[in-house]
């Protein structure tokens, strides 16, 4: 838990130094110009099937989550599809848009023993950490944003890496 205080006070202090000189400079300001802020319409996103994850699909909001960078992805769950163990190489942020969203950690897959996140709730996935989530009874729409290269590794019930 120590780790995770530290990694979050690195976040925020990382945050302050980088946004309060652009703040202070005027880079960000309130104009609403087309060059200053880009509006997705949601309606025109290509939706596609979560490769070896039936019943889930994303979309790709801004970014790339396969490079260098920040990027925002948008993953629907069908009812009754949960992912099986598995860790992501950087902090995901994960912020549920519809439904109810259920999450576990470690490497023992056990949906009964998940913790809920309505609507409107947030999650912050631990880089490196084994967890498993997904939907039970609804239909779940999350949103997660992090910075890229982007991975999804698969483990084996003993917490190895699947191969």
């Amino acid at each position: 838990m120590n780790a995770l205080r530290a990694y979050r006070s690195r976040k925020i202090l990382l945050s302050i130094v980088v946004v309060l000189p652009l703040i202070m400079s005027g880079t960000l300001t309130a104009a609403t110009s087309e060059e200053t802020i880009s509006v997705v319409d949601m309606d025109k996103l290509q939706w596609k099937h979560y490769p070896g994850l039936p019943g889930v699909t994303f979309t790709v909001i801004d970014g790339d989550p396969g490079k260098s960078g920040i990027y925002t992805i948008r993953a629907k769950f069908a009812p009754h599809t949960m992912s099986q163990p598995h860790w992501h190489p950087e902090a995901r942020y994960v912020t549920v848009i519809k439904g109810t969203w259920w999450t576990g950690a470690g490497p023992k897959f056990d949906p009964e023993n998940t913790v809920p996140v309505p609507t409107g709730g947030f999650s912050v996935h631990t880089p490196k950490e084994i967890h498993y989530d997904g939907a039970k009874d609804g239909e779940v729409i999350v949103q997660i944003s992090g910075i890229g290269p982007s991975g999804t590794i698969p483990v084996n019930a003993d917490g190895t890496d699947k191969k």
